[in-house]
């Protein structure tokens, strides 16, 4: 049962962006922000926590803003829209700071300035729920619902790419048009510079009149239709015809990679512009610097890379990404990098080619997981430098601290990036040199 009103401090922000109340027992209130006083009330017990609804803001924080999106609060999409952007960085690289020094008891010697990029409709790659809601008589389009494991019905999406977030609501009212509108529940966005690519999940095939309408949706709004009928192998184009593949580009190295609309790209292109210029410019490489960049991909840094270095190697567990960036290299005149197939969630093989080369440089961009697997090889290869990008600051703490204190590095410089504004979530980076186990 909910529990009685409350007046509280709030004192922190939990790693989902939700205020934390440690007056009595400790609450997590979503929508209340650090030095904020607020009235709440406990709607959810746990053993180590309870969560909170927040009733009313007595005093406000400085640094809370108006959400720009009406949807704020019950669209799960962004958590943080109460909050400045600028304040929005300072928190993250607290929590960044934070798992420093508690998990990988370390400080590094620089603290980079955090790379920014636009903090409006920037998403260009996302995955969207459809559902048709009997009560309601139609389908609804959007996120998840923050509280809810519903569809959240949003007409407008703030921070999608142009177009695709100002067409939810036409999306939404196109997929009510059609026979199969309750057997295709999601919708995957994927925003190129040259193309807009739309992926429906079907579980049943669409009509010759569903076609027809999805085809002229098309047409009108600019966007590119595909079907997906079970895995990600089945994904086809709505209509069967040649059409320029989708493209990324990375001017400032005169790159254009293709990528499928499925694969993984970085969701915010401006900041994966900067965080590309800026991996080349700290690892700090010469004509004859040789590179290798775990969890390539589809060679989003080793192209880069290597119109800076002698050599590079890129290696990727997804047979599919490989052969794409292989493909990246060829269209791009690129001749000075290879590309591998290996499972970089184990141990490496150390008899593997790619581990038989010599290695100036290193560069990791694991998943969230991290890469403990493969730091003995890192440490192995004894690079001049190491850059580390990573998705989650706790796995980023706990393979720095294996690094330094077990084999021998230091931490040069840390920094986080702006990344997923409005959301809680870090992407950070860290570059290592090596020294001496005593780093702190």
């Amino acid at each position: 049962m909910p529990g009685e009103d409350e007046i509280a401090s709030v004192a922190a922000l939990t790693h989902e962006g939700e205020g934390v109340v440690r007056a009595g027992k400790t609450a997590f209130v979503a929508g209340a922000l650090p030095g904020e006083t607020i009235r709440f009330r406990r709607t959810r017990r746990h053993r180590q926590h309870d969560d909170g609804e927040l009733l009313e803001v007595i005093e406000p924080s400085s640094v809370r803003v108006v959400p720009k999106c009406r949807h704020f609060g019950t669209c799960g999409g962004c958590a943080l829209q109460h909050l400045s952007p600028e304040a929005q960085l300072q928190a993250k690289h607290t929590e960044l700071r934070e798992n420093f020094e508690r998990l990988a008891r370390v400080v590094p010697q620089e603290w980079l300035e955090p790379l920014r990029g636009p903090v409006w409709s920037y998403r260009r790659r996302a995955r969207l729920g459809a559902k048709y809601v009997i009560k309601k008589g139609r389908v609804v389009v959007g996120f998840r619902e923050r509280l809810a494991p519903y569809v959240a019905d949003v007409q407008r999406c703030e921070v999608l790419s142009p177009p695709v977030g100002e067409q939810v609501g036409a999306l939404a009212g196109l997929l009510m048009e059609l026979s199969i509108r309750e057997k295709l529940p999601q919708i995957e966005v994927a925003v190129a510079d040259n193309a807009v690519a739309l992926v429906l999940r079907v579980l049943e095939p669409p009509t010759p009149e569903d076609r027809r309408k999805l085809l002229e949706f098309a047409q009108a709004h600019g966007v590119r239709f595909y079907l997906q009928t079970k895995g990600l192998d089945s994904v086809r184009p709505l209509i069967d015809e040649p059409v320029e593949p989708l493209l990324y580009r990375l001017p400032q190295f005169g790159l254009e990679l293709e990528f499928a609309p499925t694969d993984f790209v970085q969701i915010n292109g401006a900041v994966n512009e900067a965080l590309v210029a800026k991996a080349v410019q700290l690892l700090e490489l010469s004509a004859d610097s040789t590179v290798l960049d775990l969890f390539c991909g589809l060679g989003n840094f080793t192209l880069a890379l290597a119109k800076r270095a002698r050599h590079v190697a890129g290696v990727e567990g997804d047979r599919v990404l490989v052969e794409r960036a292989r493909g990246n290299a060829r269209r791009n005149g690129i001749q000075n990098a290879e590309f591998h197939v290996a499972d970089l969630s184990q141990p490496v093989d150390r008899s593997a080619a790619w581990m038989q080369q010599p290695f100036t440089h290193v560069l990791i961009d694991p998943p969230r997981a991290g890469a403990r697997e493969m730091l003995p090889a890192i440490a192995a290869l004894r690079p001049e430098s190491v850059l580390y990008i990573s998705c989650h600051p706790g796995s980023l703490a706990r393979d720095v601290g294996i690094l330094v204190h077990e084999l021998g590095f230091v931490v040069r410089a840390a920094g986080v990036l702006d990344m997923f504004p409005h959301t809680a979530h870090v992407e950070s980076m860290a570059l290592l040199q090596p020294g001496g186990a005593g780093n702190s």
